[in-house]
């Protein structure tokens, strides 16, 4: 099978959709599939093999935080040119009406065209504003995929219509393996949680995190913080209280197998996320880890945890609750390790090897519906019917 799969956000930056088109597409490789992803990249960008960079792309705000998007006629001669030398049997369209190369790719493509979903947003402007415009486009998509509930209420209230929801997939093994690093494991005085994400998005949550501190160090006064994503310390820190920024250790941005190690060795890892989320791979690799999970109770959190029966969930945007909370679980090992079994099993159903096999079954139907629509009889009743149907 050719796959091609459209990525609209930069290559250069790390973010959820394109770590999710990249495993994607290294599953189906590895399974025999031929497969070439389109995204934006700089020219310097050391890329895989099956990456073809769209060019350059410009930092430019969507859905609450900065995204980096390429768009114009340079990159639509270029989207052309991938699409007619690669004549795809399935193209796989990530964020079909994020205005980018996915947009471009829609429009020039023909052929079974499969489209996912990840954004959640209760009202979106860009989109009502957009959609008038690439309605015709999007009617040519067969089938529609969302990464969660949350994300197919956007498609639902946004576009109508409806999505088979197909969440974000995690090679859970990769990270039920990884070693602890002692450097970031905990001692009985000094218990170690973990931060991941871009400082300064202020919905990533650091700063609620940070608020709620104080109060956990008054209980736990040896605890670690360890602050692991891009951006500035000194600017994400500013304003802090000495004490918590003196238990803080900021990592940097950290590799894949380091992101893993991290939330191996940590006793609770964090998620202070105040909204814009539709589902929460960081929750699937940190339960994979066997890591005690505790995060803001944003429905979509709350989904991947079950309601809380796999973590613990505090109010959100409640620095108060939150120490309350996080002060418990440092407090009780044993909830802690009832909670991080119930979440690695738990992660196993969003393996690749899951996820990646409901992916293919969609590819397979729309390319079969294509074919079956290629061989049906050209005459002028059926004619009739398509077009009413349409």
């Amino acid at each position: 099978m050719r796959i091609g799969i459209v990525c609209p956000y930069s290559f250069d930056v790390p973010g959820g959709v394109q770590f999710h088109v990249r495993d994607l597409a290294e599953h189906f490789i590895a399974e025999g599939e031929e497969v070439s992803v389109l995204a934006p990249a700089e020219s310097e960008t050391a890329l895989p093999g099956y990456v073809v960079s769209a060019g350059g792309a410009t930092a430019v705000r969507y859905n609450g935080s900065v995204a980096r998007l390429s768009f114009g006629p340079v990159t639509a001669a270029k989207v052309g040119r991938w699409l007619d030398h690669g004549r795809f049997d399935v193209l796989h369209i990530h964020e079909p009406m994020a205005p980018s190369v996915s947009v471009l790719a829609l429009m020039g493509a023909d052929g079974p065209i499969v489209a996912t979903f990840h954004t959640s947003m209760i009202r979106s402007r860009t989109m009502q504003t957009a959609y008038p415009i690439i309605r015709p486009s999007l009617e040519k998509v067969a089938a529609r995929i969302a990464v969660s509930e949350d994300a197919r209420r956007t498609v639902t209230t946004h576009i109508g219509g409806d999505a088979v929801v197909i969440p974000n997939g995690v090679y859970v093994e990769r990270f039920a393996s990884a070693p602890q690093r002692p450097e970031w494991q905990s001692t009985p005085d000094r218990p170690t949680v973990a931060f991941l994400g871009r400082m300064h998005e202020s919905r990533k949550g650091l700063p609620v995190l940070a608020a709620a501190l104080p109060a956990v160090l008054d209980q736990v006064p040896g605890l670690r913080l360890l602050v692991a994503g891009p951006g500035d310390p000194a600017e994400a820190s500013e304003g802090w209280p000495d004490r918590v920024r003196g238990a803080t250790e900021f990592l940097g941005a950290v590799s894949d197998a380091d992101k893993a190690s991290l939330l191996a060795s940590a006793d609770v890892y964090v998620a202070p996320n105040t909204g814009g989320e539709s589902f929460g791979i960081i929750l699937i690799e940190a339960m994979a880890a066997r890591a005690c999970v505790l995060v803001s109770d944003l429905a979509a959190f709350s989904r991947v945890l079950d309601g809380g029966a796999v973590g613990a969930m505090f109010r959100n945007e409640d620095p108060a609750h939150l120490a309350e909370q996080l002060t418990g679980l440092l407090q009780d090992p044993q909830r802690r390790s009832v909670l991080a079994d119930a979440g690695q099993a738990r992660a196993h159903l969003f393996d690749w090897s899951v996820v990646a096999e409901q992916i293919r079954a969609v590819y397979e139907t729309v390319i079969e519906g294509s074919l079956a629509a290629q061989a049906e009889p050209s005459t002028r009743w059926n004619r009739f019917l398509r077009g009413s149907a349409r």
